[in-house]
C-alpha cells in the first residue's frame, strides 16, 4: 500500500517504509529529527515546475500532467518503489500545505499504476 503523509505529522507504526519526496528539505524540521528511511528526490517535481505552480501561473491539473511526464523519465526509480510497497505500506512523506492537492499525491497514483 502506498499513503501520503505531511512530514509534521507523527510517525506511526503503519508507515512502514517512510519516503521523503520532496527536492527541498522541509522549514522546521531537524535533519536528525524526521523519521524516514529514505530521501527520494529523484521522484519529486523539477525546481521549474514546482515554481511554476506555486506562483499559479499553471493549475494543479496541468501541473499534474507535466509532473507525470517528468515522472515517466524516472521509471526504473518508480519500479523501485513500487516493488518496496508489495511486501510493506511505503508512506511519501511531503510538506506541502494542501492535503488534497500535492505532488505526493500525483505521485502515489503514478506508482500505483506501475
Amino acid at each position: 500500500m502506498i499513503q501520503c503523509k505531511r512530514v509534521y505529522d507523527d510517525a506511526s507504526e503503519n508507515d512502514g517504509y517512510r519516503l521523503l519526496v520532496d527536492r527541498l528539505w522541509p522549514r522546521g524540521i531537524k535533519k536528525e529529527a524526521l523519521v524516514m528511511d529514505e530521501w527520494c528526490k529523484t521522484l519529486a517535481p523539477s525546481s521549474d515546475l514546482r515554481k511554476q505552480y506555486h506562483a499559479e501561473i499553471i493549475d494543479f491539473t496541468t501541473f499534474s500532467q507535466l509532473y507525470r511526464a517528468e515522472l515517466d523519465k524516472e521509471r526504473a526509480e518508480g519500479l523501485r518503489i513500487a516493488k518496496l510497497a508489495q511486501g510493506q505500506n511505503v508512506t511519501l512523506l511531503y510538506a506541502a500545505k494542501d492535503r488534497d492537492q500535492n505532488h505526493a499525491l500525483v505521485l502515489a497514483a503514478w506508482l500505483s499504476a506501475l
